[in-house]
């Protein structure tokens, strides 16, 4: 029988057969991601086979080809990574400016990792009803503005006044789509206004540090009222990458990757060679100092001796 991992508690996995029962599964064998140590094997939107035993138990037996993931580092201190979701047509990062604010390096890594995973992304911006003086509106429109111009779709979202709910919804009709980003940026608000049948949890901002409190504990797909599926997943702190090559990260930066065309070196790392026209357009303002700082951090994660050995 085949179907689709729609949630993994850590102790089951629960999957959407074809027969449109979900049915509670272990994972048989030593299921590897080209030989990646991996803290879940098997993946939120993995297309798997199982067997049901006479005794109503159930074993996921393979996982078929992936066509993309969405991957990061488990932890600053480890070489294991955490597969987010599997299969996914669009992941959509849920970030805040206020109460919590996201980071540009955090967005970055989000968006450069989906890029080298050949994921389309879209950035959400999301509890815009908290932005209400000028300092705030300014702030709004130069982060929509810099990723708009690299070529990233933006969305502003308010569950509060509805701003882009529908627009959102509209995304992601007939699709699997990944919903990411730091706790209590509202990505469980999001998933209640467009399917309220869902009920997830959510929770207060911590007043001492304004930071979201854990309300998702494992990752979770939620069938859309007319077709398709959103993949909730917990929380993330932080986003490590891994498994990049240090010649390829220009690569997942399109507007380093578009001017590194013109570098006089086909090898340039945009850090210190003459003739680089990275750096020129950094200095011309025409790629910004947050995008290529977040460019310099992703080059020291591929530094073998920065993260600690598995064993």
């Amino acid at each position: 029988m085949n179907g689709l991992v729609i949630k993994n508690t850590g102790s089951w996995v629960i999957v959407r057969a074809e027969n449109g029962k979900d049915i509670p599964c272990k994972v048989k064998g030593n299921f590897r991601l080209k030989g990646l140590r991996t803290t879940n094997p098997v993946a939120i939107g993995d297309r798997i086979t199982l067997n049901v035993n006479s005794d109503g138990s159930a074993f996921i037996t393979a996982i078929e080809p992936r066509k993309n993931y969405i991957i990061r580092r488990a932890s600053n201190l480890s070489k294991e990574s955490h597969i987010l979701a599997a299969n996914i047509d669009r992941a959509f990062l849920i970030a805040t400016l206020a109460h919590p604010a996201t980071s540009t390096t955090f967005i970055d890594r989000f968006l450069a990792t989906a890029e080298a995973y050949r994921v389309p992304a879209t950035l959400v911006i999301n509890k815009t009803d908290l932005l209400n003086d000028s300092d705030s509106h300014e702030l709004l429109d130069a982060v929509t503005y810099l990723y708009s111009s690299i070529g990233y779709p933006v969305l502003h979202t308010s569950t509060i006044t509805g701003e882009g709910i529908e627009a959102l919804n509209a995304e992601l009709k007939g699709k699997i789509s990944l919903l990411a980003g730091h706790s209590g940026v509202g990505k469980s608000s999001i998933i209640n206004s467009i399917i309220p049948q869902a009920n997830t949890r959510t929770a207060e901002i911590s007043d001492v540090h304004d930071t979201g409190m854990h309300t998702t504990t494992f990752s979770e797909a939620y069938e859309l009222p007319e077709s398709g599926w959103i993949i909730d997943t917990p929380g993330i702190k932080g986003f490590g990458t891994i498994e990049m090559n240090r010649d390829e990260v220009g690569h997942y930066f399109p507007e380093i990757f578009a001017t590194a065309e013109n570098c006089r070196y086909g090898n340039c790392t945009h850090t210190h060679e003459p003739g680089c026209a990275v750096l020129e357009a950094l200095g011309n303002h025409h790629i910004a100092q947050s995008r290529y700082n977040s460019y310099l951090s992703i080059l020291d994660d591929t530094n073998p001796d920065k993260y600690r050995k598995p064993f």
